[in-house]
């Protein structure tokens, strides 16, 4: 509806695609499966990567657009018919982890004229255009998931999903019994359920065994990443050197030394520890340069 208004606005014309079924074979699907695996999943990188970009892109070709446009907080410069993707202005609002599966080819024909604004320029202009979207509150949750209560999204495509298993310490004792490992996550503290002399962290998630390993807090940090499905948006050239990482959405750059098994796996050596490193979460690469970071791609954390 908003778009509508909007679009009626400005005198542009309003299309409507019916993509009710590719959202959920291509978001909502892997996200469930995903947290079966006992990962920790971000359903907005699969989104951009296939409804948003893939087929959006493709829509735009047959109408013999110019150029697709999005809302999104990115920078984008480009040089010698060549474009690059940089975080925003806003780091606040940057939202370039989540766009690191996009391919050379979209990045030449997106286009993002929000990268270079803070938000509340951004909503000035929309007032000044008398838009009623101007004062709209800022998206928090994932927007298939209601009041962030994803584990009874993932009830209602796999009602088996709650199976109770058992918690063991690092020693392979078993502590305590989960009522389903799609409750729990790298890092977690909160809903253990277990009594200790010192905090309990999950550790791991064993999906295969259904078991969730619990420890101290000093059993978190993690110096080295196993990455998969490996997207480069650069000649591997630029990573002779140390880049920087980022291995969570709301996470600080990391310095790190990437190191390329083959074209689709890589290690990543963190130079400091850093805990809570989940598998399903991407580990994005960035590199510093006179426009500001860069993004050099990124994958899957795999371990």
């Amino acid at each position: 509806i908003d778009a509508k208004r909007v679009a009626q606005k400005l005198d542009i014309e309003h299309k409507i695609l019916y993509y009710q079924n590719k959202f959920k074979q291509g978001v909502i699907d892997n996200f469930v499966e995903s947290y079966l695996k006992g990962e920790t999943p971000i359903p907005c990188v699969q989104c951009n990567q296939t409804v948003k970009f893939r087929d959006l892109f493709d829509v735009s070709k047959d109408l013999k657009a110019d150029a697709l446009i999005t809302g999104h907080y990115v920078k984008s410069i480009t040089k010698n018919n060549s474009t690059n993707m940089y975080r925003a202005i806003d780091e606040n609002r940057d939202q370039s982890y989540f766009l690191f599966n996009t391919t050379k080819e979209q990045l030449n024909y997106l286009r993002f004229p929000l990268g270079s604004l803070l938000k509340n320029e951004t909503r000035d202009i929309a007032k000044k255009l008398n838009l009623n979207v101007a004062d709209k509150p800022d998206s928090q949750d994932i927007c298939f998931v209601p009041n962030g209560d994803y584990a009874s999204v993932i009830q209602k495509f796999r009602p088996d999903s709650f199976k109770k298993g058992n918690i063991k310490n690092l020693d392979g004792q078993v502590i305590g019994v989960h009522n389903g490992i799609i409750n729990f996550t790298i890092g977690q503290r909160k809903g253990i359920k277990v009594s200790d002399k010192d905090p309990l962290y999950v550790l791991k998630i064993d999906s295969e065994k259904n078991e969730i390993i619990v420890g101290p807090k000093e059993n978190l940090g993690k110096k080295k990443i196993v990455l998969k499905n490996i997207n480069l948006l650069t000649e591997k050239s630029e990573f002779d050197k140390n880049i920087y990482v980022k291995v969570r959405s709301t996470g600080k750059l990391l310095e790190a030394k990437v190191i390329f098994n083959n074209p689709n796996d890589a290690i990543v050596d963190l130079i400091v520890l850093e805990d809570g490193i989940s598998p399903g979460q991407a580990c994005v690469f960035y590199n510093k340069d006179s426009f500001g970071y860069k993004v050099l791609g990124g994958g899957w954390i795999n371990g």
